[in-house]
């Protein structure tokens, strides 16, 4: 999943980007809200982490210019502010959550997890497919009860297209949505992976999962 953290203290950024990305997730940064709009139309996002006091344009006015341009993508806040009259300001902006610093990591993590649930109409942890189980929360995948070790970008490649079961998604869909900005992959890099997950995922298996579709891309479906 790729994650956009807007976060104008520069330590406490650092951190929470290089946190994320040991979790799994693919992480864009920015200091400012004017930044954090730029990154918005450029790029496609599973979720934002805003801090509400920052130069240029301050959260809050982040999310209403989200809002007005019909993007939905979920919002956390992060901030100082404590004050029951702040969250309620906060939420009514748009945000999906409000998490007060100083915050325990993991609760950022869980937050995380629900929000983008959320977004992906879930309800728990699980994506299936076939006999195919994908745990976000606990970040493993078994297939007919059997555990599958998948690297980091594996797992994003995965779980993307189990969000989009059934879907056509093109290379630069994916490439897009699992790596960031400072990015200079080469044009087979999607190819390479979707190979190493085909290895993984359907060798030996009756039921292939991962399907080409010639000159559009690659679907996950139980049924070719």
């Amino acid at each position: 999943m790729r994650i956009l953290v807007a976060e104008d203290e520069r330590d406490l950024n650092r951190i929470i980007t290089k946190r994320l990305e040991k979790a799994g997730y693919s992480v864009d940064s920015c200091f400012d809200g004017e930044e954090a709009l730029d990154f918005l139309d450029a790029g496609e996002y599973d979720g934002v982490i805003l801090d509400i006091m920052m130069p240029r344009r301050d959260g809050l006015s982040v999310v209403a210019a989200m809002r007005e341009r019909k993007d939905h993508t979920p919002v956390l806040f992060l901030t100082a502010r404590d004050t029951v009259e702040d969250k309620v300001t906060g939420l009514d902006a748009g945000a999906e959550d409000y998490l007060v610093k100083p915050f325990a990591f993991d609760e950022l993590l869980a937050r995380i997890r629900v929000m983008t649930r959320k977004r992906a109409g879930q309800s728990t942890n699980l994506l299936t497919a076939a006999d195919l189980t994908l745990d976000a929360g606990r970040h493993t995948v078994t297939r007919g009860g059997k555990s599958i070790d998948l690297s980091a970008k594996e797992f994003a490649i995965l779980e993307y297209m189990l969000m989009n079961k059934g879907l056509v998604l093109s290379r630069e869909k994916i490439e897009n949505h699992i790596w960031n900005f400072d990015y200079a992959g080469g044009s087979n890099v999607i190819d390479v992976y979707i190979r190493y997950l085909r290895k993984k995922i359907d060798d030996g298996e009756q039921t292939k999962l991962i399907h080409t579709i010639r000159g559009k891309g690659y679907v996950l479906k139980e049924e070719f």
